[in-house]
């Protein structure tokens, strides 16, 4: 029996007995037969750990321009009407879409993706394997009347 692809991208993989995801690291290989309880989580926009020092570099090079130019009250008004609205932008990290389950008795992220139309793509197709997996040997266990 040849195995069915039900979703193909970049960062994930998901068949008819497999799915896998790859992230940064590793990738992360599950056994679709031996998912329970998957659901559907927006986890929060989150503050990068990098926006920080990026604020204090800007406050530092306001301070430096303060002391450089003549007519320094001028500069730091530009530089903070602009420096505000980008810091505010790369501050927060997106909120993403997840995936959670119990696999093998464990709580898993099985999928992570800021992209809302990936997310939704990766998901059915995880529940189209998870219910192709549900069948009989003789269809859906339906009777014809």
């Amino acid at each position: 029996m040849r195995t069915r692809i039900y979703y193909r991208g970049p960062d994930a993989l998901v068949s008819d007995d497999q799915f896998v995801w790859h992230p940064r690291t590793a990738p992360l290989v599950f056994a679709v037969p031996d998912l329970r309880n998957v659901g559907l989580v927006q986890a929060p926009a989150r503050i990068r750990p990098y926006a920080p020092a990026f604020a204090v570099i800007a406050l530092a090079a306001a301070a430096a321009g303060w002391a450089l130019l003549p007519d320094p009250l001028v500069y730091i008004l530009v530089f903070l009407g602009l420096a505000i609205p980008g810091v505010a932008m790369v501050w927060r990290e997106p909120g993403r879409w997840e995936l959670h389950a119990q696999y093998r008795g464990a709580a898993v992220v099985l999928y992570s993706s800021p992209d809302a139309r990936v997310f939704n793509q990766v998901s059915r197709a995880l529940r189209r394997a998870m219910e192709d997996n549900r069948r009989t040997p003789w269809g859906y266990g339906l009777a014809a009347a």
